[in-house]
């Protein structure tokens, strides 16, 4: 048999024209995700997006893969599905913080408690685009927008808490326009054999421009980010002169002197539920965003233990069409 043919990304990438808005983080987004199918080894036959509704449910127009853009919140239903049926694909999920937070966190929980093997990505601009700019889930406390004239007043969520207080057992981090890591991020998010969750910081350029600014602009980008690694110590800033250490006192985090104080500098464990608690609920200017594989604890997934306890019922024992033609019937009375 002759091996595989070797695929790059322009072969993921379909005819389809790309239509965002021009600069949208979503085009970064798409780059980085066919040049990483290229590099796994991914098949196209195997392959399968799915989507909502949104900006970045366009995604399965784009890719030279199976795909369904579905219905607004329901993508990870309609991919526990494809999962269950088909657990030899490779199936991930496209969302946004509107999408997969609002009509759909409760698609979203249980996808993720349940472990089902799905790669998901929720791309994260803290406003509604499609639908041009209403406040969404994850807009801070007095964004102005079409749905908040003088500025909202909802306490916003935190994607990353969110994932982990629902039991994920992968949740990663990511940027749009960072290829590098975002990258390595997607790549053990494709090797994952469970709900890998990610969010992707992706900035809409006409509704919400630059509001992450604060961590992602290059002249802050090493005092306000933090690439966490398994094993490694938590370090930043200009030549990692800065170190994240726990205030046993208070069981909060503070920025110390690494080079001082490197014996205080906390080391990143990614099995550490606290931990990855603690380094979600990071935020500038006070402490650093945390970047990269922040939980990541390999189980038994929802689909295998399906498989394993259903094969043999599920097994067919008639066609469809004498399912369709039977003429038992039942009476309600």
């Amino acid at each position: 048999m002759n091996a595989p043919e070797k695929l790059t990304a322009k072969d993921f990438a379909s005819s389809e024209e790309v239509r965002w808005c021009p600069g949208c983080g979503d085009y970064a987004i798409l780059k980085t995700v066919t040049q990483v199918l290229a590099k796994v080894g991914a098949r196209r036959e195997d392959t399968v997006f799915v989507s909502g509704i949104g900006c970045s449910s366009r995604f399965p127009y784009y890719l030279e893969t199976y795909g369904f853009h579905t219905i607004h919140g329901r993508a990870p239903a309609v991919a526990s599905g494809i999962k269950l049926a088909k657990p030899e694909l490779d199936v991930w999920v496209i969302t946004g913080d509107g999408d997969g937070l609002s009509i759909g966190g409760n698609h979203l929980l249980h996808a993720l408690r349940r472990n089902i093997d799905l790669n998901i990505l929720l791309f994260n601009n803290e406003i509604y685009g499609l639908t041009k700019g209403q406040y969404s889930p994850t807009s801070r406390v007095g964004t102005r927008s079409p749905s908040s004239p003088i500025g909202s007043i909802e306490q916003p969520v935190s994607p990353g808490l969110f994932a982990l207080g629902a039991g994920a057992q992968f949740i990663a981090r990511g940027i749009d326009t960072d290829k590098v890591g975002l990258g390595d991020v997607l790549e053990a998010t494709h090797a994952f054999k469970g709900a890998a969750f990610v969010e992707i910081f992706q900035n809409c350029i006409v509704y919400n421009d630059n509001v992450f600014g604060a961590f992602t602009d290059k002249a802050n980008a090493a005092d306000a980010q933090i690439r966490v690694q398994h094993g490694q110590p938590l370090l930043f800033g200009v030549d990692n002169a800065k170190g994240l250490h726990l205030n046993p006192a208070t069981l909060s985090l503070e920025v110390v002197d690494a080079s001082a104080h490197p014996e205080d500098v906390l080391v990143h464990d990614e099995t550490n539920p606290v931990m990855a608690q603690l380094l979600l609920a990071m935020q500038p200017p006070r402490l650093p965003v945390a970047l990269g594989v922040i939980r990541r604890v390999q189980g038994r997934s929802y689909d295998q233990g399906f498989v394993a306890n259903h094969v043999t019922q599920l097994k067919r024992t008639r066609s469809v069409a004498e399912a369709l033609r039977d003429t038992d019937t039942w009476r309600v009375g």
